[in-house]
């Protein structure tokens, strides 16, 4: 009974505190949300990536070898490993920027891939607004017409004038929503993402991974963000110099299961 009686004397309060209230001082929310949205040019058949025996190494140190993958379609694979250089390696083994110390991979015929490196400054090192710069990346008439070009940079937050900003003076943040850009321009069936979530503020990690968990496709990504993980992840694979370790899991299961970690500590073991 008590209880009731505090929760009446509580209501009584807010309605007090409500009626108090003008709608001129409530200020609206500053808060901007891009719109990132990944379309897809067709959609791809069964075979996604076949990965036999791949290793890589640098400078004589080894990072992962025997990896054998199966990429179903669907698939959202957190990959990770101890030292972000095996990843790392693994996406430009994928993207033909690097070459396996051995192993073969596949892409299926129905596929094509969309790459957002950890890395990203070899991309601005120019003096092109933005507008151009997107433009580069263009695939139709319609896409290189200014005014299509400053409504998609609109969604992704550079409005007006920022528009017009030149790629050199971007900040870490404004960088990786080009690079999305650039992605969502590219309308791939298979997604690779290392560390996209590096620079970016709480509201474009939020639409980030509302995308990515809506996204037909399939995607490869490796974060440091453990709620992007676990959220959009359905397949866990990770990089040892012994192997990989393969699941369909989410990462917090992973992370729980035991045996996997005894697993862990001996595909670690020199």
């Amino acid at each position: 009974f008590s209880a009731n009686v505090a929760k009446s004397k509580q209501a009584t309060s807010r309605k007090k505190m409500i009626s108090k209230l003008n709608i001129s001082d409530i200020k609206p929310s500053s808060r901007r949300y891009p719109a990132i949205i990944f379309d897809q040019d067709r959609e791809a058949g069964d075979q996604i990536l076949n990965v036999e025996g791949l290793a890589a190494s640098i400078d004589g140190e080894l990072l992962f070898k025997d990896v054998d993958l199966n990429m179903a379609k669907g698939d959202k694979i957190v990959l990770f490993s101890k030292d972000s250089r095996a990843t790392t390696a693994f996406y430009e083994i994928l993207n033909s920027q690097q070459k396996a110390d051995a192993g073969t991979f596949d892409w299926g015929i129905t596929t094509n891939q969309a790459y957002l490196p950890a890395e990203n400054h070899s991309f601005f090192e120019n003096d092109l607004t933005l507008v151009d710069w997107l433009r580069q990346y263009a695939k139709t008439e319609e896409e290189r017409d200014e005014v299509f070009i400053r409504g998609f940079l609109g969604k992704m937050i550079f409005s007006g004038e920022e528009a017009l900003k030149t790629s050199r003076v971007l900040s870490g943040g404004e960088k990786v929503r080009c690079m999305l850009s650039r992605m969502m321009m590219e309308r791939a069936n298979i997604l690779m993402l290392d560390e996209p979530t590096n620079h970016l503020d709480l509201e474009s990690i939020t639409a980030f991974n509302n995308s990515l968990k809506n996204f037909k496709g399939s995607v490869i990504f490796t974060t440091h963000d453990h709620e992007f993980a676990q959220t959009v992840g359905n397949r866990v694979v990770e990089l040892t110099p012994n192997g990989a370790i393969d699941r369909y899991m989410t990462f917090d299961e992973y992370l729980d299961d035991e045996k996997i970690q005894e697993l862990r500590t001996k595909m670690y073991a020199k």
